[in-house]
């Protein structure tokens, strides 16, 4: 019954594929496709093995497996995939919502290291990829690819993809460890597009110092512009809304969610309308979103954004992978390379060696060096945590998948040999790096990071939801443990949340960086402890007042 279902709306499609129906008769499946992946994610969630991610992928896969047989070797895809659909719509909510939802204190606490992984490490991994490419691909003689092509394939295969790992961590249990993979993955991500976009922006056929010092100074200041950009974004989005005043009229919530969204998504569009790195833009306008903004808006908004950019970011994520297991099957690049299988397997077998080779190249020695500036051995990276870290990093997914469409396709088509190898050989490192590698994700982490023992705290729900990770938890086990008695546990606990945001921090740049947001920064765009009472988001005057004496008793005794 499915099969003929099935048949019957891949028959209706083909008839009428110039019209709009066919559109919606593809939307109808492949929303059907979704909730399938949702429930059955959950279902299996679970197990040893599997998550939501290899779940979507092998849906997609089986997906294009059966259309392929319906429309006899024909078509294996309802959608066909397209680099723009995912840049300009997919990943945006993706990207922010992690920077939205970050643990401010561990990224910044760790954000030296996890700059040496996501920046040094990924131009480490693409200098050996593209060298090991270069050397291997000419003796092969898989076509005509360039110096460029060259370039691009390590910037496309030093892409990471650390979903399936960090959706095994704890990042409660091993905080650490989940800041590092999380912060290094969205650094990655953007280091290797920054990469890919400037190999495509000069003329390397004649590579002299001049081009590589102009590509040098293109890559830093695509990362500070971009960087800047987002953090201005999310400042004038905290200061429209403090000042606005929303929370004093009806409706307030629709308002300032949409705000929110606007304005992030506006800023990633302005980076790519400027050429800038739109991944690293909106990444920090969502932290800054999280620093200021949020602060600055109702209880009900607060709820609201915290979800809604959840289940955006979730939503996109399923349609990624579903995605690109149903695109895998697409029998056009398939056929170009049919006469010379060997060469595809060779070539996919080259890619897998070479990225586990620059990825233990450079996480095993940067740790190292990393290490060597650590004091307390708790922030240490030691070998159980390099091995997950190098793990993490293993699997390519749909940046990988977009960025080599777009070098060796033409609106997704090719008939090439050597761009179709390449395609195709794309595929098989995405399909077998995040099933293969995937499936062993779960065992591994859990058997290098056994979960831990101890109870929650009951504190651990308290806490908003954004700055769970921005207080100090060593605050509270080292002073006496909170009585929750009736008038009093409120005040306590917002009390205690506010010293422990408030602690002298224990390195020097923070420590002065602090200094100055809360003596001009949240004066001037809001944020924890100082945005306005408004109706339904009642802030309490004498904690109110607890904040800004501690500020200035900050500010007057602070340690030079």
């Amino acid at each position: 019954m499915a099969f003929g279902l099935l048949n019957t709306m891949l028959e209706k499609s083909e008839t009428l594929l110039g019209s709009d129906h066919a559109s919606v008769v593809s939307m109808n499946l492949f929303v059907a496709l979704l909730c399938a992946c949702i429930v059955l994610g959950h279902l299996l969630e679970e197990t040893r093995w599997m998550n939501e991610s290899i779940t979507a992928l092998i849906i997609g896969s089986c997906t294009g497996i059966v259309i392929l047989l319906i429309s006899g070797g024909k078509s294996s895809r309802i959608l066909v995939f397209s680099e723009d659909l995912f840049f300009i719509y997919l990943l945006p909510p993706i990207i922010f919502n992690a920077g939205f939802q970050v643990k401010k204190k561990q990224f910044f606490r760790n954000f030296m290291t996890i700059m040496l992984f996501g920046a040094i490490g990924t131009l480490i991994s693409f200098a050996i990829i593209s060298l090991g490419a270069m050397h291997f691909f000419e003796k092969m003689n898989i076509g005509d690819l360039t110096i460029s092509d060259y370039l691009a394939i390590g910037a496309i295969f030093s892409a990471t993809d650390s979903v399936c790992t960090l959706q095994v961590l704890n990042k409660d249990e091993t905080p650490l460890l989940y800041s590092l993979v999380f912060g290094e993955g969205v650094v990655n991500d953007a280091t290797s597009v920054v990469l890919f976009n400037a190999i495509q922006r000069f003329d390397l056929t004649h590579i002299n110092s001049t081009i590589v010092l102009e590509f040098a100074g293109n890559f830093f200041s695509l990362f500070i512009l971009s960087t800047a950009l987002g953090v201005a974004a999310g400042l004038l989005s905290a200061f429209t809304i403090k000042k606005l005043y929303f929370g004093k009229i009806k409706h307030s919530t629709d308002r300032e969610v949409a705000l929110m969204m606007l304005i992030a998504y506006l800023s990633y569009m302005l980076a790519e309308l400027f050429h800038l790195s739109s991944i690293l833009t909106v990444f920090f306008c969502g932290i800054t979103m999280s620093h200021y903004t949020w602060h600055n808006v109702t209880d009900k908004s607060k709820v609201t954004t915290k979800h809604t950019f959840a289940a955006l970011s979730f939503l996109a994520e399923i349609f990624i992978f579903l995605y690109v297991g149903m695109d895998a099957l697409d029998i056009e690049k398939w056929d170009v390379v049919r006469n010379s299988p060997g060469q595809s397997i060779g070539v996919s077998a080259i890619l897998l060696g070479l990225i586990l080779l620059g990825r233990a190249a450079f996480v095993f020695p940067l740790s190292f060096l990393s290490n060597l500036t650590k004091s307390s051995p708790d922030e240490k990276i030691d070998w159980k945590k390099q091995v997950t870290i190098w793990w993490a990093g293993l699997m390519r997914g749909a940046v990988s998948m977009a960025l080599a469409y777009n070098q060796f396709t033409t609106s997704g088509h090719t008939k090439l040999l050597g761009n179709a190898i390449m395609i195709t050989s794309t595929i098989t490192v995405v399909l077998f790096s995040t099933v293969v590698f995937g499936l062993l994700t779960k065992p591994l982490v859990k058997h290098l990071q056994p979960p831990s023992k101890k109870p929650s705290t009951p504190m651990s729900s308290f806490h908003e939801p954004l700055l769970n990770g921005d207080g100090d938890s060593s605050y509270i086990e080292n002073h006496e443990p909170l009585h929750r008695t009736q008038g009093q546990s409120d005040y306590i606990l917002e009390q205690i949340t506010l010293r422990m945001f408030l602690s002298t921090p224990s390195r020097a740049i923070h420590h002065y960086w602090r200094r100055f947001d809360n003596a001009v920064m949240r004066r001037i765009f809001g944020g924890r402890g100082v945005s306005e009472v408004v109706p339904g988001s009642p802030i309490d005057t004498s904690v109110r007042q607890l904040w800004t004496e501690d500020v200035e008793n900050k500010e007057q005794y602070a340690e030079p």
